[in-house]
């Protein structure tokens, strides 16, 4: 099976009465503000990080430090957007995770393997859930970017994010192979966009 992200990560319904805060594995891409290319460039199929895309690296590294019950799959920084795959185990130090070589996810009853959507953060996240994990992510980023230019005047992300509900071992090797060979299909992806170096200084006053 090939991912298509057109048909299985960007236009469903999100479902509406899941619990985004209950263990499972959850696939999501963060774009940047007007889809910039302010991360980074792709050169022979690998993703070089200027001094902002390294700092989203930092930021991310530190997910799984601050909610303990939340563990780092694959993920990739791209030159205008981010994907991820975020496992989150319950409270009981029981490691349902799914790294590579561990048992099958069981995430209960649920007529689709892939259920998928966009969605805008809401006012109040649940905590230890995928919108406050998000939503931390994106504001860690965010002002330490704004202090490095000093200036607040364009968003760095875009407000809403995409996100899937891996709910078997075959769709998360799927969505794993996807990511780790998104910059080698960089020049075919939807996101891409020609980097114009002038409009990237112009929006956020900095040399990259």
């Amino acid at each position: 099976m090939t991912f298509d992200p057109e048909k299985h990560h960007r236009r469903s319904i999100r479902l509406r009465n899941y619990d985004y805060s209950q263990p499972g594995a959850y696939f999501v891409t963060i774009c940047t503000y007007q889809k910039q290319s302010w991360f980074g460039e792709i050169k022979n199929g690998q993703i070089y990080l200027n001094q902002l895309g390294k700092i989203v690296a930092d930021e991310w590294l530190k997910t799984c430090k601050i909610r303990p019950n939340f563990k780092l799959d694959e993920w990739v920084i791209m030159p205008n957007h981010f994907h991820g795959i975020v496992i989150i185990n319950d409270y009981s130090g029981d490691d349902q995770s799914l790294g590579a070589g561990n048992r099958p996810l069981d995430l209960g009853a649920g007529n689709r393997p892939l259920d998928l959507g966009a969605r805008d953060a809401p006012l109040q996240q649940k905590p230890n859930s995928l919108s406050s994990c998000i939503a931390g992510f994106k504001s860690a980023v965010t002002k330490r970017i704004n202090l490095l230019r000093q200036n607040t005047d364009t968003p760095i992300w875009q407000r809403n994010y995409y996100e899937s509900i891996l709910r078997d071992e075959k769709y998360l090797a799927v969505v794993r192979e996807y990511i780790i060979n998104n910059p080698k299909n960089w020049p075919n992806d939807r996101d891409y966009l020609p980097i114009d170096q002038q409009s990237q200084e112009l929006y956020l006053d900095l040399l990259f």
